[in-house]
Formats: structure tokens, sequence, C-alpha cells
């Protein structure tokens, strides 16, 4: 089967990827020259997605201590966000889980960001979260085990760090119960960050950017928790956009309501209005009749939609696929978490958004590209005594699996954030 090449990650990244994000965020905000568009930038409501929310403080280089100064003296960027989310996704809004004790600000949606870049926060200054969950690499990484401090490797698939707001339990084994519990376990792990929680909040203490930027948005300032809650707030602000499928589920379901009615929508001009709108968004995005054929097998023969379901894709749910139950002493994953026989070899369903970046797949990694996995499902994976009901084989045809194949990289494809990520606190002076 040919193998079908990944879309350009950098072409759905608003703004470009690493160097070419230094300047970003002062390019962006300098173009917002209207009062309305200035305004709206400092409300309280915004959605998910809009680069002034993950653009960095305003500026080049790294932040200087008057720069943070000035944007922490803004009271707005201190203002508990209402959140909504991008369409497609906002299916999905009764799932966001944002915790009581941590309100989305801006200012904390920013400390979190130079968190997340910052590898300062590991023992030897080399590895960061973003290491790992690389906005570059489809927030995570294109190999099978991450790489964290003296080329150590884990032995799971980094789990990818967007959409995160409506997931609550972390890790393919749900071990954190939420993002704040999974942001600081890496930075104590001996292989990804090999710090402690106790030296590396010394570390940030002594930087004074990071030092007024917690006490001004925490009663406690730089404690580990606070770190913790800062790296949360930031993933829980990266969310993927609007996708071809979003708009062709929209037309489906419309055509599908009123099948009888479609020849005099002239008749009705709100509902022939409504219509248009809709077919101008599949216009907008569209998809090969390959990819909307594969569309119809996700949600039918392929069963893939039993638990790839939601307005993400995942039914958050742990499920055994037999992938790796033929090694001597597997990878339990659930099972290690809950003792419960029925999650032996049991992982969670990860999202689909934006699954032709997140190469490879499974939560070894021993699935390089979306061929694999469809053969892989088409045979009903591994057999093994914890093998899920739902993974039988699919008899699906060459024409079937390419078509499947097609839909997730064309249908299910859309911008990522705009993220800075050069812009950090200035290390003291020595």
């Amino acid at each position: 089967m040919l193998q079908r090449k990944k879309p350009n990650l950098n072409s759905l990244i608003m703004g470009g990827v690493a160097g070419l994000m230094i300047g970003g965020a002062g390019a962006y905000l300098s173009n917002r020259t209207n009062a309305e568009s200035l305004e709206s930038a400092k409300s309280d409501s915004v959605t998910l997605g809009d680069p002034e929310l993950t653009s960095g403080i305003p500026g080049i280089a790294l932040l200087t201590q008057s720069q943070i100064e000035a944007w922490l003296a803004d009271e707005s960027n201190h203002l508990p966000l209402k959140i909504t989310l991008p369409p497609g996704l906002d299916a999905g809004s009764a799932n966001i889980y944002i915790p009581d004790d941590n309100p989305m600000t801006r200012a904390k949606i920013e400390l979190g960001r130079q968190l997340y870049f910052d590898e300062r926060l590991s023992s030897d200054n080399t590895v960061s979260c973003a290491s790992c969950h690389d906005p570059a690499q489809g927030w995570g990484a294109e190999m099978p085990f991450g790489v964290g401090v003296r080329g150590q490797t884990g032995g799971r698939n980094s789990p990818v760090s967007f959409n995160r707001i409506l997931s609550k339990a972390q890790f393919w084994d749900g071990r954190a119960d939420s993002l704040e519990d999974q942001a600081v376990g890496p930075i104590a792990n001996a292989i990804e960050m090999g710090n402690t929680h106790d030296a590396s909040i010394k570390t940030i203490a002594a930087i004074p950017g990071y030092q007024i930027q917690f006490e001004k948005i925490f009663e406690d300032g730089v404690t580990i928790d606070n770190v913790g809650k800062a790296l949360a707030t930031f993933e829980r602000a990266i969310v993927t956009g609007p996708m071809p499928y979003d708009a062709y589920d929209k037309l489906v379901k419309f055509e599908t309501t009123f099948a009888d009615d479609l020849e005099y929508l002239d008749e009705e001009p709100e509902l022939k209005a409504k219509y248009d709108a809709i077919k101008a968004d599949t216009d907008a995005m569209p998809m090969s009749e390959s990819a909307q054929r594969g569309m119809k097998l996700f949600a039918g023969k392929a069963n893939c939609a039993a638990c790839h379901a939601g307005a993400n894709f995942t039914d958050e749910q742990y499920h055994n696929l037999g992938v790796g139950m033929e090694a001597a002493e597997p990878d339990l994953g659930r099972f290690d978490q809950t003792g419960e026989d029925k999650d032996r070899g049991a992982f969670k369903t990860p999202t689909l958004r934006n699954i032709a970046f997140v190469a490879p797949y499974m939560h070894d990694g021993s699935q390089g590209t979306l061929e694999e996995v469809v053969e892989w499902y088409n045979k009903g994976g591994h057999k093994n005594p914890y093998l899920s009901d739902k993974m039988k084989p699919l008899n699906l045809t060459e024409q079937e699996q390419a078509d499947l194949i097609a839909f997730m990289v064309e249908g299910l494809t859309g911008e990522f954030p705009y993220v800075s990520q050069a812009r950090l606190p200035q290390s003291p002076a020595k």
C-alpha cells in the first residue's frame, strides 16, 4: 500500500515555529491596530486558539524585568476567563475540566507558556516539556519514546498535549488525576527531567522574572503545586481549530434531517440561508471523494467511532488492542493503576484530531504510519485474553483502507494556535 505523506505541520501552526516565533508576538500585536480589536483582546470572554492568548508578552528576545512588570500591572491579564472552544471542538464543551482552584487567566497562561519551554526546569538544563511535546512535532515527539536527560528514553510514546482541556485523567494509563498532577511528574522523573521538585523550585525562585510572576499570580508564590497549575493552564489553552469533518458532519446531518425538503428550500429563506452557509463551509475546507467515503466507513464498517467518539474523537476510556501483548512481559497499562484484570494491557484512547501529525502511533510507538494502524485494526489486533470486545476483524478492502486513511488525513486536520517559544525570563546576572 502506498505511504501517504503527512501534511505540512508548519503551515498549520499560525506564524510558524521555532526561530520564526521570536518576533511573532510583537508582530501580531502590532498589527491589531483598531480600537475594537484591542478592546476585544482584553475581554474576559475568549475562544481558545486565539493567538492573543499564547503569543507571549509583546516584544522580542528574552523577557526583561520591565516587560514582565508592565504585563503584570495590567489587571485585565488577571481576570478569570470565560472559555469557549473553537467550532467543531465546541460540541464537547460539556467535558471541559478546569479545577475550581485554578481558573484560567492570561497571566497564568503566559507563565505556563514560559515554563513549558524552559529547559532550566531539568537537572542539566537540556530538557523542557516541549522536548517530548513539541509544537513542531504535533505537540508530541516523532519517535517511539521521548528522550530525557543524558539521552535516556522511557518506555511509552509521548502523548500529545493539545485538547487536554477536555480530558481529566492524564497519561496513557490515567495515573494522573488532572493536568496539574501530570505537569509536575516529569520534572522529578529520573529519566525525563531528572530533577527534584525542591531543586526546580529553587532554580525558578532565583530567576527574578519568574519570582515576580508567581508572587503576583499566586498567594503563596513559587511552589511546585503552582508550577503545575501554571503549566496546566497553558496546556488547556492549546486546542485544535476547525477541520473539514466539522463542516461535512453538519452538512450530512442537515441533509438527513431535511431530506424530504431539500428541493423546496427556496420556499424557506431562513433554512436555505443556513444550508448555503453550511455548504460554503464545506467548500472552504474540501475533502476528496475518497475522504468522504472514509468518513462513512469511520462511523460504519470500520467501527472507529466505537472508541474515537465525541467532539475530540476519544471516549477517554482504556482498551486492550493487543498492542505489545505478544511480549514475554507486556506493558500492562491501566492494570498497574487499578489492579483489575479487565484493565490488563489497556491504554487510553487518544484523540484523532490532527492524527496525521503525531506518528508514531500506539502507546509504545510501534506503528509508524496510519497504514500500519489501519491494517492492525483490520485484522482485529493481536489476540489475548484481555482483548477489547470492540476489536474484531473488519474485512476492509484495500480501497476502503485507503479511503479511511484519506479521511483521517484530510478530514481530521485543523490549525494549531500560534505559540511563542522564545520569550523566556532572563537568568540572574552572575
